[in-house]
Parts: C-alpha cells; sequence; structure tokens
C-alpha cells in the first residue's frame, strides 16, 4: 500500500506541474499571431482533455487495490506518457 500511495503522490504532483505548464502555454498564446492562435487553442484544448482523462485515473487509482490497482497504473503510466510528450511537444512549438 505504501507504494501505490507514493506512487499517486508523485503523479499528482506531475500532474499539477503539467496544469502549471499547460496555463503558462495558454498565456503566451497572447502574443501570437490569429491563424497561429487557433491552431495552438485546439492542441492546449487537446492537453487539456489529456489532463482531464489523467486526473480521473487518478481518482480511479484511489479507489482501486490489488490487481485492479495494477491494470490501472497501467494505463495510468500510457496516458501520463501521452501527456508528457503532449506538453513538451507544445513547448517546443511555443518557443
Amino acid at each position: 500500500m505504501e507504494i501505490q500511495n507514493a506512487y499517486q503522490q508523485k503523479m499528482s504532483a506531475q500532474l499539477k506541474e503539467w496544469g502549471a505548464q499547460i496555463d503558462l502555454l495558454e498565456a503566451k498564446m497572447e502574443n501570437i499571431g490569429a491563424d497561429m492562435r487557433v491552431k495552438r487553442a485546439e492542441e492546449l484544448h487537446e492537453l487539456r482533455a489529456k489532463q482531464h482523462v489523467a486526473s480521473e485515473k487518478m481518482k480511479e487509482l484511489g479507489k482501486a487495490s490489488g490487481e485492479a490497482w495494477e491494470q490501472i497504473k497501467v494505463t495510468a503510466d500510457k496516458i501520463w506518457d501521452e501527456l508528457k510528450v503532449g506538453v513538451t511537444e507544445a513547448h517546443s512549438k511555443f518557443k
């Protein structure tokens, strides 16, 4: 159970950090042209959707135990990887 709690705390902190990074990217949108703003807004919308899915997985992890927890963790890890890549790619596009 201790490992599960540590995992959840780590992922919760990471989720908050990514949320802050997405907020920063949204703030940067004010400084780009209209055409690019539309494109970047769509990308940020997708990131927010992934962030929401990750948050929901965190809730599932909090309720699960045993083998169910392990199965949810596998899915959560995949979601985290996708969100991480998305945030990294978005940062590179806003430079």
